[in-house]
């Protein structure tokens, strides 16, 4: 009895010490907490009493944006203005090179002189769709013409380039459509008017800005030439009575540049829209092809004429002169000076 008693009261002891010392560590534990809970609100009211340098902004901004913790709205936050002072010139001083002398050699810099200020004017490219559209155009005229009248202008091209006027069929067949001649005869006039606004651009005559300026002055001079030339060769065979004299050789006339003013179509067409050496090449072989043209006219007129009244060459000669070479030197002189003066 006497030992279960002993046992009981050091089993008791055991369990009464243990105890003691779990509160005595429970205690420790609360009591190391409670310090460093203190210790780091003491911290944090201490960091953000001090004013927060770029650096530290950046950071937390970082952390923040990584952690993604709330924003503090309370705390506010300062640059720090000291470290963003004005930057100091180099001094080259010390260095041995002259560096001024070396900027005055620059040829294409003018950096020791006054500043210049130089006016620039806005890039406008040349536009050449006035061209085209006027050459679709007169192509498209030309097209219309050939479909309408293709027996009239086989007929005129076999007159022309056989060379012979005993084809008295044809030649009245041709006389008996003065609708098909005037729409060839007005297609004559814008392929030469426009053919010569090209010579004067390639020999520089005038301003190249006024081609179409002169391209009107070239249509209008061409046009009021023949019709003057016309009249005036219709009153002359009034007068001395040699209407189919001077019917034949206006025929003769008109059918030369019928021809010409459709075979300059694509010369034209060419000169337009090809390079200076093509341009070159066509104006050549289109100015050599316009002069056979015509020497062709005189021989055909002459023989025409010497046929009916028995004209003499120099009396043709005296009237090409007069009528022919004369007008159209005139209107040249006056043309150049005039275009020289407005230059």
């Amino acid at each position: 009895m006497s030992r279960l008693n002993l046992n009981q009261s050091s089993t008791f002891y055991l369990l009464t010490k243990r105890t003691a010392l779990l509160l005595f560590i429970l205690f420790q534990i609360n009591l190391v907490r409670a310090q460093s809970t203190s210790d780091s609100a003491r911290q944090t009211n201490t960091i953000s009493t001090k004013p927060a340098t770029g650096d530290t902004v950046i950071l937390k901004s970082f952390t923040r944006k990584l952690f993604k913790t709330p924003v503090d709205t309370i705390v506010v936050y300062h640059t720090d203005s000291i470290r963003f002072s004005e930057r100091k010139p180099v001094d080259f001083s010390n260095l041995s090179t002259n560096w001024m002398g070396l900027l005055k050699t620059q040829a294409y810099f003018n950096f020791p002189g006054r500043p210049i200020h130089i006016r620039s004017e806005r890039y406008e490219p040349e536009s050449f769709e006035g061209m085209f559209y006027f050459m679709v155009g007169l192509l498209f005229y030309f097209a219309i013409v050939k479909f309408f009248f293709a027996k009239y202008l086989a007929n005129l091209m076999t007159l022309f380039f056989r060379a012979s006027m005993r084809q008295q069929q044809l030649r009245e067949q041709v006389l008996q459509s003065p609708f098909p001649s005037l729409l060839l005869n007005i297609l004559f006039v814008f392929s030469g008017g426009l053919y010569g606004a090209y010579l004067m651009r390639f020999y520089h005559y005038g301003s190249p800005e006024h081609f179409w300026i002169h391209f009107e002055y070239c249509v209008i001079i061409l046009g009021l030439l023949y019709l003057v030339k016309f009249l005036i060769l219709k009153i002359i065979g009034w007068i001395f009575n040699l209407n189919r004299t001077v019917d034949i050789y206006l025929f003769v006339v008109f059918m030369t540049n019928k021809v010409i003013g459709s075979l300059l179509l694509p010369f034209l067409v060419l000169i337009t829209f090809s390079g200076p050496l093509l341009t070159e090449i066509g104006i050549t072989l289109s100015i050599i092809m316009v002069c056979l043209f015509y020497v062709y006219r005189f021989i055909a007129g002459y023989a025409a004429l010497h046929k009916e009244i028995k004209i003499s060459g120099l009396h043709f000669i005296l009237y090409l002169c007069a009528f022919e070479i004369a007008p159209l030197l005139l209107i040249y002189k006056v043309l150049v000076t005039y275009l020289e003066k407005a230059s």
